[in-house]
């Protein structure tokens, strides 16, 4: 079995063939010169060390390294092998908060937005790690179960909105509550929360639910975004703002982000709380964070692969080179001792 990696590389070779055609039409081009300067005996009293073997000899050696170096750059896999691969890494949820408060334009380009995409540069600084997303406002919805294509759960995090769930308002608890289970219970990997919101909850979070996040050994980070002095919640049409977001009774509903409560949860289970309007400084943070957790394996996986050969042909290619750049054009003394050819007369 078999498998050419890059085939291209391969029409390197068609330069032998081109080398080979310009080689021939200079041996007739030189000889054509020698014959009008001297004749065949007299050249050879003149030089008698001249050697077209070796001129040859050296042609050959030049395309075959020319060959090899192609074979070698297409990096040929012949031959199968078992391969094993060792996942380390932390499980980490993101939990973000898509009720109508996240609209907010306090922050650029507004507080969803901003909060997509500190998970966004999150994922990007990950390497093996684990990663799920839970999307809440008035209650929790897996967005994303725990896996490590990064490249679907940034797909996944561009579709969230805040127009995906229908009961609005913000429970943290709802969010908290989905987000302990949403790791793998079998799983002895460590574990990491990010809790993303502006904090406007308006129930209360339950003590026990604060003991289970320590009972499960789970690191929580909450990400305040947004101005704690407030914001209006634009409401646009075709891209402009055509009003605000008004109460029950006609006014204008001004959302504030509230650092207290996020504060709180982080403190009550050993976490720690980041401000998000520095997106910068959030990241370094989380980073920093992430960085003190030990990494566990979670995911052992075997698989069949092809040996890659390309080793032997570049071995190959630079014997030839060396090889070329020792092999003089004139003859070898010694070998010319050997008369092989009966080429000296008495």
């Amino acid at each position: 079995m078999y498998e050419i990696d890059i085939t291209y590389f391969l029409y390197l070779a068609l330069v032998i063939p081109l080398l080979v055609i310009i080689n021939y039409i200079y041996m007739l081009w030189r000889k054509k010169i020698q014959n009008s300067f001297s004749k065949h005996d007299l050249l050879e009293y003149i030089s008698p060390n001249r050697s077209n073997f070796k001129l040859n000899l050296k042609l050959i050696l030049e395309c075959l390294a020319i060959l090899c170096l192609s074979i070698a750059l297409a990096n040929p896999k012949i031959g199968t092998e078992l391969k094993t691969i060792n996942r380390e890494g932390v499980d980490i949820v993101f939990a973000v908060d898509v009720s109508k408060s996240m609209l907010a334009e306090d922050v650029a380009p507004n507080r969803l937005l901003r909060s997509k995409r500190i998970v966004s540069e999150i994922i990007n600084s990950l390497s093996s790690d684990r990663v799920g997303i839970v999307a809440y406002a008035a209650q929790a919805i897996p967005q994303v179960p725990l896996t490590t294509d990064f490249a679907s759960v940034k797909n996944f995090l561009q579709i969230i909105d805040t127009d995906m769930l229908s009961s609005q308002g913000t429970s943290i608890d709802a969010a908290l509550n989905l987000s302990v289970n949403f790791f793998d219970q079998n799983s002895e990997t460590n574990r990491v929360l990010i809790l993303i919101s502006d904090g406007e909850d308006h129930d209360d979070i339950p003590d026990d639910l604060i003991d289970l996040i320590s009972i499960n050994d789970i690191n929580l980070i909450t990400v305040g975004i947004g101005e704690d002095s407030g914001s209006t919640i634009p409401i646009r049409l075709n891209g402009a703002i055509d009003s605000y977001k008004k109460d029950l009774n006609g006014e204008v509903v001004i959302t504030k982000r509230n650092s207290l409560i996020l504060n709180k949860i982080a403190d009550s289970s050993d976490g720690d709380y980041i401000d998000g309007n520095f997106t910068e400084e959030a990241l370094d943070q989380v980073k920093s964070i992430l960085n003190e957790i030990d990494k566990s394996e979670f995911e052992t996986s075997q698989f069949i692969d092809y040996k890659q050969q390309f080793q032997i042909f570049l071995f190959l290619s630079l014997l030839f080179i060396i090889c070329d750049v020792f092999v003089f054009q004139t003859k070898t003394k010694w070998i010319q001792n050997l008369n092989l050819f009966n080429e000296n007369k008495d």
